[in-house]
């Protein structure tokens, strides 16, 4: 995997690509897209060669991204997380991702904003961390709330970023993964730093759009300049199976036809439009919708 910054400019807002990790799937890809022809995989196929590996698997980039526009420093997403994070039950990890922010140049303590873009947990890995597996400078932290409202030894990564999650999706926490509570919702609220949003919501660099279906309440990024755009997806799609058949169910959205219908609005679009992708999963961080 490399460690590189792979880089997209919409108008004078950068975005960057940041590597977390890669690995195959937990379970045959043709599970995880039942619907899908021999002559649809195949195309799949030539579009984004990467996903498949020499044993049939699929293979699954796991990346965040970077937004620095003209009013701060965004992040979407937090990876699969140190070793001791709950995706280390089927992801690869340890993940990269610091290392993947000091080859671009950030310190975590310079981004404002963290957008979550939903609650499966190679998305959230690096969000909140443990002092066991990631010391601070100041020192262990005990197991009750501290000074900056750490709970359980578990701190913000990115201490000084406020961390967005549509309402929808804190609601349904219970039924995503409710040891998210603990290692997640619960230490962000009690350092002050979750904050809950109803739908779509301007951002200091770019738009918070609501993309439900994956999850009952996925979130996406959008940036816009003039004519030209680009969107983080988050899971909106996961393979490029989805990409060039949005009708396509993943066997894991929670509303496959909430799913498809966010895929075909926010890929369908007017033609003098240029989208661009910045995708977690596929080989390419960037690709043109």
């Amino acid at each position: 995997m490399a460690l590189s910054d792979p880089r997209l400019w919409i108008g004078s807002t950068e975005i960057i690509a940041l590597a977390d990790g890669e690995g195959p799937f937990f379970s045959p890809r043709a599970e995880a897209f039942p619907e899908a022809t021999a002559a649809q995989w195949a195309e799949a196929d030539r579009y984004d060669p990467g996903a498949v590996d020499a044993e049939g698997r699929w293979r699954l980039q796991f990346r965040a991204y970077a937004i620095r526009g003209d009013k701060g420093l965004t992040v979407v997403d937090a990876g699969i997380g140190p070793a001791d994070s709950p995706a280390g039950s089927w992801a690869p990890v340890p993940g990269a991702l610091p290392e993947s922010l000091a080859a671009a140049g950030i310190d975590p303590a310079e981004v404002d904003t963290v957008v979550l873009t939903h609650l499966h947990t190679d998305h959230v890995g690096w969000a909140v961390v443990t002092e066991a597996a990631v010391p601070s400078a100041g020192g262990a932290v005990d197991g009750n709330a501290s000074a900056d409202g750490a709970t359980s030894g578990r701190r913000p990564y990115f201490p000084n970023a406020e961390y967005l999650l549509q309402r929808a999706e804190f609601d349904a926490l219970d039924g995503l993964n409710p040891q998210l509570r603990e290692t997640l919702t619960d230490p962000l609220a009690a350092a002050g730093r979750l904050r809950l949003l109803d739908g779509d919501t301007p951002l200091r660099a770019g738009r918070a759009v609501a993309t439900p279906g994956h999850t009952p309440g996925h979130q996406s990024v959008l940036v816009a300049d003039g004519r030209e755009h680009a969107l983080v997806t988050g899971d909106l799609l996961v393979h490029a199976l989805q990409l060039l058949h949005p009708e396509l169910a993943y066997a894991h959205e929670a509303d496959p036809v909430a799913a498809r219908h966010s895929r075909e609005r926010m890929l369908g679009r007017e033609p003098a439009i240029t989208l661009h992708l910045a995708t977690p999963h596929l080989t390419e961080p960037f690709l043109s919708a």
